[in-house]
């Protein structure tokens, strides 16, 4: 570990910092509906929007009819991307005449975009046309990353509102959003983005002769416009098989710093906007504390296992040349152009922030190094988070934080005002743990079945974790892979599939009852029996909860993988 790789990581959480007060105050005012300064030039558009599609935006839903067209809007999503990809050797824009996709590839992509996982069991610019990238998959990098901020702020109005039947319009929720968030914002980045040299182009692939004399076919297409969406929705889901360490998606070390403060901006920006909306902005700060701390500390964990170099090097005999090769720390698989620090705060934030866009191979991570990502996506994705779904997982936390404080000190517990009743904690508990359901079920379905076990490359603990990483990431709505996965096959395009299906969607209708029920309850004045919930008492005992759940949930399937892994590289074993 270096001060100048600190100064990197302090300079990042700095500049996070700083830019959430202000897009949380305008987030707030988007879904208040109050104007803002765009209201003059989209305001037009967003009312032609409606028209067209027969919403009005001032007719409210109860909970369950906001998920209903949340579900709806979805399950429409879906079978367009499977169309668009079982026929794209007919349609245009495919200029190196790619065959269909696959059906089960096909279903695999199309539940993963539509749920904002972005898992690619295939290599892009061999795989997809330019149609199916821009129609398909970046289309859904916009309105995925709108419908997870929607329910987020759907369980903010039922924490704000006072005896309330209605949680808000989706469709309204998920037009403002994208008109006048994603899209602004996108424009902005992705010219900066193509100055900096990023494709964006319908060109024919180009080939290309090496110094060698040798061959070389260079992917061209429109790469900018995808990737900027792809990091500010934290999506994943790049244009290139190699994500953000292709020099084409990741130019240089300001696109790289840029990309990285894109993957926290929204999800930080919540967590005032959640202040604002409640009243106090105290509350979102305290949300936003227990996510920084507990960012902060997987930032030191990985870097502390990475920085003094992989130990199996000791075992070659060849002290002088791994010295050589170790001076930086283990660079297997990270990027050289950026360094380690880099790197690493690359990795450990795609995996807070529920994006696959990693310029680091997981995979080459040292054993405790590569168990933090499994960590941040075991805890649903909370520090930060996925936009929206990491600000509605910490609030499920919070309701259930709050109900064990409540008990210890003899009170009914309450939450901004809001009393937290059984209905409420049966709710986000049953959300809660309806993640290790799919993680464990999958994983162990996976590790007693030939197709599952044909899928990992290696054996021993090494490959335990490559399985768990892969059902942990999609469950998750991450989509980051662990690499040495053969999971383009049917069993595991099927399973994983289906597990995102379940991190997404069966996560989400308890939370939105839960809202509702939040929604209808008055506010009951804060006394001096009253827990506070903006202060350090409650950041330690969220923080408490989060990893006692956590850790009760997952540890006994965790400590089958990275840890042996870590255990047996100390004793000098081959992993």
């Amino acid at each position: 570990m270096t001060i100048n790789g600190w100064v990197q990581i302090a300079l990042y959480c700095v500049i996070v910092i700083a830019i959430t007060r202000p897009l949380g105050g305008y987030l707030a005012r988007i879904f208040s509906g109050e104007r803002t300064f765009l209201s003059p030039v989209l305001g037009w558009l967003e009312r032609g929007i409606y028209r067209l599609s027969g919403v009005n935006p001032s007719e409210e839903q109860n909970w369950l009819t906001y998920a209903m067209a949340m579900l709806a809007f979805s399950v429409a999503g879906f079978i367009v991307l499977y169309a668009i990809q079982r026929l794209q050797d007919v349609l245009p824009f495919n200029p190196q005449h790619l065959p269909a996709a696959s059906p089960d590839l096909a279903f695999n992509t199309s539940i993963s975009f539509v749920s904002n996982t972005n898992w690619q069991s295939y290599v892009p610019e061999t795989t997809m046309s330019y149609l199916t990238q821009m129609m398909g998959l970046t289309m859904h990098n916009f309105v995925s990353a709108a419908t997870g901020i929607a329910l987020a702020v759907a369980l903010v109005r039922g924490f704000a509102r006072r005896s309330a039947k209605t949680v808000g319009n989706f469709w309204a929720d998920l037009v403002r959003c994208t008109l006048y968030v994603l899209l602004p914002i996108s424009i902005v980045v992705g010219l900066f983005f193509v100055w900096q040299g990023m494709p964006q182009n319908l060109h024919a692939y180009v080939d290309a002769t090496t110094l060698e004399g040798g061959r070389q076919t260079i992917a061209q297409g429109p790469v900018a416009s995808q990737e900027v969406i792809k990091m500010l929705g934290t999506n994943g889901g790049g244009f290139f098989n190699a994500n953000s360490a292709h020099p084409y998606e990741n130019p240089n070390a300001l696109t790289n710093l840029i990309e990285m403060v894109l993957i926290f901006s929204v999800g930080a920006a919540l967590t005032n906007m959640f202040g604002r909306m409640v009243g106090d902005e105290r509350q979102g700060w305290a949300i936003f504390a227990v996510m920084g701390l507990l960012f902060l500390a997987g930032a030191g964990v990985i870097y502390a296992a990475e920085a003094p170099g992989n130990p199996a090097f000791a075992a070659l005999h060849i002290d002088q040349i791994a010295s050589a090769l170790q001076a930086g720390g283990n660079m297997e698989g990270k990027e050289v152009r950026f360094g380690i620090a880099n790197s690493l705060l690359f990795a450990n934030v795609t995996t807070d922030a529920s994006c696959g866009a990693v310029n680091t191979m997981h995979d080459s991570l040292m054993p405790l190094a590569g168990m933090i990502p499994i960590v941040n996506m075991m805890l649903g994705e909370i520090i930060f988070g996925g936009v929206g779904s990491g600000l509605y997982g910490m609030l499920l936390f919070a309701i259930v934080a709050v109900f064990i404080a409540g008990l210890m000190v003899g009170r009914t517990p309450e939450y901004l005002g809001k009393k937290i009743e059984a209905r409420d904690v049966k709710m986000a508990m049953l959300a809660i743990l309806i993640l290790p359901l799919s993680i464990l079920g999958f994983t162990a379905l996976a590790v007693v079945l030939k197709d599952g076990l044909a899928g990992p490359l290696n054996a021993g603990p090494h490959g335990y974790s490559e399985i768990l990483y892969a059902y942990t990431s999609t469950t998750a709505n991450n989509g980051s892979a662990f690499a040495g996965l053969t999971a383009n096959t049917p069993f595991y395009n099927s399973t994983l599939g289906f597990a995102m299906l379940i991190g997404r969607f069966l996560m989400i209708v308890p939370m939105m009852a839960a809202a509702g029920s939040l929604a209808g309850k008055k506010i009951v004045p804060p006394s001096e029996g009253t827990f506070p919930t903006h202060g350090g008492l409650f950041v330690g005992l969220l923080i408490g909860v989060i990893l006692i759940v956590g850790g009760l949930t997952y540890f006994p399937a965790l400590s089958l993988g990275p840890i042996v892994e870590h255990l047996t590289m100390n004793a000098g074993q081959s992993f």
